[in-house]
């Protein structure tokens, strides 16, 4: 039936109004005269309702109180009828005074006037207010009507319940809210009582609730619990878009979507010192090496709010650059920034990049990343991982980059996989490099056409992030989750026990920023990630999430482990130990440290094995420079073995401080 109803022209409401302004000067005429007709003058009457008509009409159609909803009546419209009322009784004391000067018989007296003001406002007000509740109450009476509590009571909150009850659509009643502030329990809005967090078990059962809205800032803790409780009733937990997303600064009931997994993975935000960052990165020049990757376009976006004079984007393929380039152009108007593309393996394309733009700081995102394709081809991930990043380090040092900094991974530490192995060696060169330059070293160039030293006036500082899996980059497990749960299923998971460490885009790319501003050289970073999370729980809380049962609507399979993969990530292997910083988020890792000269010499040999795709040779030498290197599930667990029965001397260049 709502449906069929049409919004009411604006000239019924124009009459609607002037209606209760006639019948506000009747009430006011009768109160005045004590309830006595008698004493009432008709004519004057008659007159005195003219002129009101004529008043009314003009302020109405001035004021535009006529043009809004009247079922979306705000404290805004209220205010504009209040206006409108004190006008146009102004208006009628300047008429009574302009008759009065010209010797005119008096219209009307001050007391009926100000009984009309009193009067007509209220019934312009209630008038709107009942037709609300009226189309309200028959908005929220129905077969398919759902019982919704809204978590959250304050502005947010109240947007939330508005549009709510706003959209014929929206077959929701609003049976209350819930608030973890204790002050507010008891208190009503718009009639519907607030309750505190801990009275949802006793909401849930009085009033049969079939969905919880999340609206506002709630903590994780608070939210992760919340979504448990109501999964574990059956209930569907909807969220609301950030505020930024909003439509001309309201919500629509559109945007109401089921809370996702990210969500509920998010921890407390981090805080970084903007004020030193802003001093070290404005007005310089700043490449970031992967830029059009989730890492690489990520720390672009944070880094825009420094002021940088020129954001140089890196990267090698075409189509993602493209894409950043144009979201950077519209959002960021007046910044620079400047597309550059080419592929870190090429030594004289980031030779050109680096004698051209000569960038100030560097951030290196560029990286191959997956585990199973690494394994399959090793050649190719210490082509990118390894001799990528010492092309671009060794140029950083030749021309005079103020930072350096790395972005590194959890699966570096103790690796079962290529790729981990090869992050691992990539941190070996960047801290041995800084060793070097610290003691006034310097090093030959990789273009070979240019034997020229490399050294600078100024000593870049090496620095290395270490974080885990991102939610939501490219590839990662939650949007695989997803395609599989709207496709039907299964869920793949490769084995039952097998947790890893999440966190969200922002959060890694804060921490990178982070440590190139405090960052001093040489520094491995890592993060406090909270507490590693079963990945097969994480399957059964996002097919719980989509309203459906895991094992039953959605089945999950356990596919086992992949090659290179483990069952748990490590932060730290069992030869360091952190140390705290300034951040309670971010910690250093106390490594050995690597004299250059033997690490050189067999990053050199490795390379040279890469680029002639000698893949097993390379993942031999992998195990020779890294130790811990021991394959899982792999191809190459067989060199462990060999390794053990005739283990070959290491050379002797690859010494750590003389040990």
């Amino acid at each position: 039936m709502l449906n069929r109803i049409n919004i009411a022209p604006r000239w019924i409401i124009f009459c609607l109004d002037l209606t209760c302004c006639v019948f506000s000067l009747l009430l006011a005429y009768y109160i005045r005269f004590s309830i006595d007709l008698k004493l009432i003058d008709l004519t004057t009457l008659s007159r005195n309702v003219l002129i009101s008509i004529a008043i009314n009409s003009v302020v109405f159609y001035v004021m535009k109180t006529y043009a809004g909803i009247i079922r979306y009546i705000t404290i805004q419209d209220s205010f504009r009828i209040g206006a409108a009322v004190i006008l146009s009784n102004m208006l009628f004391l300047i008429t009574n005074l302009l008759l009065t000067a010209f010797h005119r018989p008096f219209i009307i007296s001050n007391v009926v006037l100000v009984i009309n003001g009193l009067c007509s406002f209220p019934l312009l007000v209630m008038y709107r207010v009942i037709i609300r509740y009226t189309f309200t109450r028959l908005k929220n009476t129905g077969t398919n009507q759902r019982n919704i509590i809204i978590y959250g009571a304050d502005e947010i909150g109240i947007a939330a319940m508005r549009s709510l009850d706003h959209d014929p659509n929206v077959h929701m009643t609003i049976v209350a809210f819930i608030d973890h502030d204790r002050r507010k329990k008891g208190k009503a809005i718009d009639g519907i009582k607030i309750y505190h967090l801990d009275d949802l078990s006793q909401l849930v059962s009085q009033h049969q609730v079939d969905e919880l809205l999340i609206a506002g800032a709630v903590s994780p803790k608070e939210k992760n619990r919340v979504v448990d409780y109501c999964l574990e009733q059956d209930i569907k937990v909807l969220a609301l878009p950030p505020v930024q997303n909003w439509i001309n600064g309201e919500i629509d009931a559109s945007q109401i979507q089921n809370i996702k997994i990210e969500d509920l993975l998010e921890r407390d935000p981090i805080h970084i010192h903007n004020e030193l960052m802003a001093k070290q990165l404005q007005n310089k020049r700043i490449l970031v090496t992967g830029a059009a990757g989730s890492i690489g376009s990520e720390i672009v976006r944070q880094l825009v709010a420094f002021q940088p004079q020129m954001i140089i984007l890196n990267d090698c393929s075409e189509t993602p650059l493209h894409d950043l380039q144009l979201e950077l152009n519209e959002t960021f108007v007046e910044h620079t920034f400047h597309c550059f593309i080419g592929d870190i393996r090429d030594a004289i394309r980031m030779e050109v990049l680096f004698k051209t733009l000569r960038p100030h700081y560097v951030y290196h995102a560029a990286a191959y990343k997956h585990v199973p394709l690494m394994e399959n081809n090793p050649s190719e991930s210490v082509r990118t991982n390894v001799m990528g990043t010492k092309i671009i380090a060794d140029l950083a040092a030749k021309y005079g980059v103020d930072k350096f900094v790395m972005i590194s991974t959890d699966k570096a530490v103790n690796p079962s996989n290529v790729m981990g192995a090869s992050k691992r060696l990539a941190e070996i060169y960047v801290q041995s490099l800084y060793g070097l330059l610290k003691q006034g070293g310097g090093i030959s160039t990789n273009n070979p056409k240019d034997e020229t030293s490399l050294k600078s006036n100024t000593i870049t500082k090496f620095i290395t992030t270490r974080f885990g899996n991102v939610l939501g980059s490219n590839g990662s497990v939650i949007p695989r989750f997803n395609a599989q749960i709207k496709k039907g299923g299964p869920i793949t998971v490769t084995h039952p026990e097998i947790t890893r460490y999440f966190m969200t885009i922002p959060e890694a790319c804060k921490l990178v920023l982070e440590a190139g501003s405090m960052g001093e050289g040489g520094e491995i970073y890592l993060f406090d990630m909270g507490k590693s999370i079963k990945i097969v729980d994480l399957a059964k809380k996002m097919i719980r999430l989509s309203g459906l049962v895991p094992n039953q609507d959605i089945a999950i399979e356990f596919t086992g482990l992949r090659p290179g993969e483990k069952l748990y990530e490590e932060l730290l292997n069992n030869q360091e130990n952190t140390l705290p910083t300034h951040h309670h988020k971010i910690m250093i890792a106390k490594v050995k440290e690597y004299d250059y000269e033997g690490v050189n010499h067999n990053i050199a040999e490795l390379i040279r094995l890469s680029c002639a795709y000698q893949d097993r040779k390379v993942v031999a030498k992998m195990k020779e420079m890294v130790p811990e290197f021991k394959s899982n599930n792999s191809v190459y667990e067989d060199l462990d073995t060999s390794s053990n029965e005739d283990p070959k001397p290491t050379t002797k260049r690859w010494v750590t401080n003389g040990q």
